[in-house]
């Protein structure tokens, strides 16, 4: 499948830079994904579009404080790390700028000394892994010396570090947000509880690889990076349970989507169980797990895009995707908000 056929003009000024004030003011698109019919709303009122007896699943993962800006021990010279996977006992796997200043045995120091990290060697994809030394803890030291992970497409600073963190964010490891689940208050999921729609929990650490561009120009050549994720008994035994009775399962973002359908294409349904996922989801996939989803607006050409035109259908995606530029919606990760859902309610 040809990558040309996920492309579309995006102006660069409809990638936003800045998250809104009010978390639940972004606009939403809800997309009809049998008839491709499009709707206009806040995201406050897409509890108007969920059924009692339905279940949201979101992504509890935490961001890390994962960019640290350090210098050479020996030389001084300016080198940024960015935490990508902790392998154990205090080693990471890290891309670096400039890769070229770091070899093997090379040690970079943060915080004057707080924190040092000695390269012990170099991965895959050109990154290096770092063993880190320090006194006390680690996590400590990282929220008090490292800066959030912006991805590049953001320009601007981020004046509230909180804002790139979902309000229900418990599990730290993740290399960037989920960022469907940026647009919920507790007060809102509240609500939607109280309306009798269930809200349960997945765990998938976002690695910088879902962002990844797709170089290949056939995308069945695209290879993922693995992520790790965890579905607790308790959310399994809730899921099933709600596919019996009838309710649907909407999933709060691309991540809890991948775990959802990893879970579910390896055991046939819902189950207690942790690993690590490349699934890479794109039209002609069969879903076995979820019947709708909350996302964002992705990037031309991304994993992302090629997603949600496997759920919807690529010709109603892109459809959708002309009117959000036309309607000058934002994208990305502070952008508004797509919900992709039969229209049922």
């Amino acid at each position: 499948m040809d990558i040309n056929m996920f492309d579309f003009d995006l102006p660069d000024e409809l990638i936003a830079q800045t998250p809104l004030k009010d978390r639940t003011a972004s606009r939403l698109m809800v997309l009809d994904p049998a008839t491709g019919k499009v709707e206009h709303n806040t995201f406050k009122n897409i509890i108007d579009y969920l059924n009692p007896g339905d279940c949201l699943v979101l992504n509890d993962t935490r961001v890390l404080p994962a960019r640290l800006l350090g210098e050479k021990e020996d030389t001084k010279a300016k080198i940024e790390i960015l935490l990508l996977k902790e392998t154990g006992d205090d080693t990471w796997e890290t891309l670096v700028k400039p890769a070229k200043r770091v070899k093997q045995g090379t040690t970079v120091v943060f915080g004057n000394g707080l924190l040092k990290a000695v390269c012990t060697g170099e991965t895959d994809q050109g990154g290096r892994t770092f063993k880190f030394e320090y006194e006390g803890i680690f996590y400590e030291i990282l929220d008090a010396l490292g800066e959030m992970p912006l991805p590049p497409y953001i320009k601007e600073q981020l004046e509230e570090r909180d804002r790139y963190q979902t309000v229900y964010a418990k599990h730290q490891g993740s290399a960037a947000a989920p960022t469907a689940g940026l647009h919920f208050t507790e007060s809102l999921l509240e609500d939607i509880k109280k309306k009798g729609v269930h809200v349960t929990f997945i765990t998938l650490h976002v690695g910088l690889g879902t962002f990844r561009p797709v170089s290949a120009e056939n995308i069945e050549e695209h290879d993922m990076h693995a992520e790790f994720y965890q579905i607790t008994k308790g959310t399994a035994e809730l899921l099933n349970q709600v596919k019996k009775n009838g309710g649907r399962i909407v999933s709060v973002g691309t991540t809890s989507t991948r775990t959802l359908e990893t879970v579910a294409g390896k055991h046939g349904g819902f189950c207690e169980d942790s690993g690590w996922t490349d699934i890479f989801i794109y039209p002609g996939y069969t879903f076995k797990a979820i019947d709708g989803m909350i996302t964002n607006f992705h990037l031309p050409k991304s994993t992302l895009i090629m997603l949600i035109s496997a759920l919807a259908g690529r010709e109603h995606v892109l459809e959708a995707y002309k009117e959000a530029v036309n309607e000058r919606y934002r994208f990305f990760s502070f952008g508004d908000a797509m919900l992709i859902l039969e229209g049922e309610n």
